[in-house]
């Protein structure tokens, strides 16, 4: 049995997707920007799709820029809300340790240009209270970037409390709500945020598309010079295909989303509750206030990246917590921002599963995981320290 269960990376196009993007690859196949009536009918898609976005996310369809994804999004976000803020004299910006690498390196880029930052620690739960955000705002905050749902432990942020607090603030809100549409509501008013991140491939859209909601009267500062595209806010020939495919898995996943995400929560508790029963694991940020799909655990005394390779010999996509950067195995900055000890942060394991998995699919991950680590138990000098008793166990 074949099971996928990293749709936190990407998902499975729909086949309302696919058929959405086909026109438009094969008929309607001219440069929007074009003034022929090839180009005209393609532009005449990619205002559609603007307007139907738009009425997804309860603005305007001019606060619609589409993107090539939310890497993209996120950079011209915080680089707009920067440049806004320099030219007021305003050069700090609020965001959190486990945030995307996207927003992250942004950041530090924009600490070589004279910005400071403040990364706001996150609590063994997961989440950033109003109360953080609050308390780190001075006289010269000019942006405040918090995702509305963290990519790797899947935990839940309070963005409305958070968006409030800001416009009384007179301070812009950034989320990166790449991870949130489908499975929670992503309306802009409600959220009250000044600018919002998606892309469509987290949500069986096409990968390489997605778009940035910016509200009316901020400007957007080009991340991407060139042509008067997207109204001069980006650069570049439209993606025709992918922004058509892109607004038919919008459409699609809102109309399923509430269907979705109670089948999918009941999988994900299911799942949660058989990992629990290994031995010195631990469930990684808040059993509730997360994503419907998201189950992230550590086991001590193994590493992440072997549980990884075995789970794939035995047919389950996973994510691990470690990354395998220059020949280096680095744990999650995301766990170690949760207060991971290294070792623990080490042995992270991501389980991404939507409405496409089954309540068979999560027995199988149940038994191969629990299977695969004591395995890997047996084998690791670590864990004969840990059972000796030269070493304390960390998880009891």
């Amino acid at each position: 049995m074949k099971i996928y269960a990293d749709n936190a990376a990407t998902t499975r196009m729909s086949r309302a997707a696919i058929n959405a993007m086909l026109p438009y690859m094969e008929e309607i196949y001219g440069n929007p920007s074009s003034v022929h009536s090839y180009g005209q009918k393609a532009k005449e898609a990619l205002e559609d799709a603007r307007v139907r976005a738009a009425k997804l996310l309860g603005c305007s369809p001019r606060e619609i820029t589409f993107t090539s994804g939310g890497s993209e999004a996120d950079n011209q976000a915080i680089r707009s809300a920067a440049a806004i803020g320099a030219r007021k004299g305003k050069k700090h910006i609020i965001s959190t340790a486990f945030e995307h690498h996207a927003v992250l390196h942004t950041l530090d880029a924009l600490k070589t240009e004279g910005f400071t930052v403040t990364l706001l620690d996150i609590r063994e739960d997961g989440i950033i209270t109003p109360e953080q955000v609050q308390a780190a705002i001075r006289p010269d905050t000019c942006l405040v970037s918090v995702m509305y749902a963290n990519n790797e432990i899947g935990t839940i942020q309070p963005i409305p409390e958070i968006g409030k607090l800001c416009s009384e603030s007179g301070v812009l809100l950034h989320t990166d709500a790449v991870q949130a549409f489908g499975s929670l509501p992503v309306n802009v008013e409600t959220l009250r945020a000044d600018l919002l991140s998606l892309s469509a491939h987290k949500f069986h859209g096409p990968k390489g598309v997605g778009l940035l909601y910016c509200r009316k009267g901020i400007p957007l500062t080009p991340v991407i010079t060139g042509g008067a595209q997207e109204r001069g806010k980006r650069a570049g020939t439209e993606n025709i295909p992918g922004i058509m495919g892109m607004a038919a898995a919008m459409e699609e996943a809102a109309v399923a989303m509430e269907k979705n995400r109670a089948y999918v929560t009941k999988l994900r508790d299911r799942l949660i509750e058989g990992l629990s029963a290994i031995p010195h694991s631990i469930l990684n940020g808040d059993a509730e206030k997360r994503l419907p799909g998201n189950v992230n655990f550590c086991f001590e005394g193994i590493e992440g990246e072997s549980l990884l390779l075995m789970l794939d010999a035995k047919g389950i996509a996973a994510s691990s917590g470690s990354a395998c950067t220059a020949g280096s195995l680095d744990p999650s900055h995301v766990l170690l921002a949760l207060g991971r000890p290294y070792e623990l942060a080490n042995s992270g394991l991501r389980l991404t599963i939507n409405e496409l998995n089954t309540a068979e699919e999560i027995d199988t991950i149940i038994a191969a995981v629990s299977e695969s680590v004591e395995t890997l138990r047996r084998l690791s000098p670590a864990w004969k320290d840990l059972t000796e008793g030269k070493r304390e166990f960390l998880l009891k």
